[in-house]
């Protein structure tokens, strides 16, 4: 590995750090600021595909709302791939806590997040989380554990 390359992992990985502590703490603007603005989002919650970071953000926000404060949000087995001004991660993440009734939740997901570096910053261009399906049934598998 290069040494612009080893540079660049290591600023992606500020980056989620910077996304895991925002989580966290449910600070909206922190998780604001490693989005590009033209994101393309495939989350866990409808619709299909969030775009735009305006869409992003409210999609964070309502999640936020969920919940009691704080958040535990783990991101575990991450891997990052660089190239000149792309970047790609994978990870498996987990998301729990307590919700406003007082119930726990929490569950593992699979996140594949695309980088670009846009005026010398990496932030996150395209996001994909999934959770595994039973075929059978068509459910989601959320008791997975890694």
């Amino acid at each position: 590995m290069t040494q612009p390359q080893i540079a660049d992992e290591t600023r992606i990985r500020q980056q989620i750090d910077t996304l895991v502590h925002a989580i966290r703490s449910m600070d909206l603007e922190g998780v604001k600021s490693v989005y590009a603005p033209d994101i393309v989002s495939f989350d866990v919650q409808p619709p299909l595909q969030h775009v735009g970071a305006e869409a992003k953000w409210r999609n964070w926000a309502e999640a936020f709302t969920r919940f009691q404060r704080p958040l535990d949000y783990e991101v575990r087995d991450l891997a990052i791939v660089s190239s000149g001004d792309v970047a790609f991660t994978h990870s498996l993440n987990r998301l729990s806590g307590t919700r406003k009734n007082g119930s726990r939740s929490g569950f593992w997901v699979r996140v594949t997040c695309c980088f670009r570096q846009i005026d010398g910053r990496w932030l996150i261009a395209h996001d994909h989380a999934s959770a595994p399906l039973d075929p059978e049934s068509g459910s989601a598998l959320l008791d997975l554990e890694p």
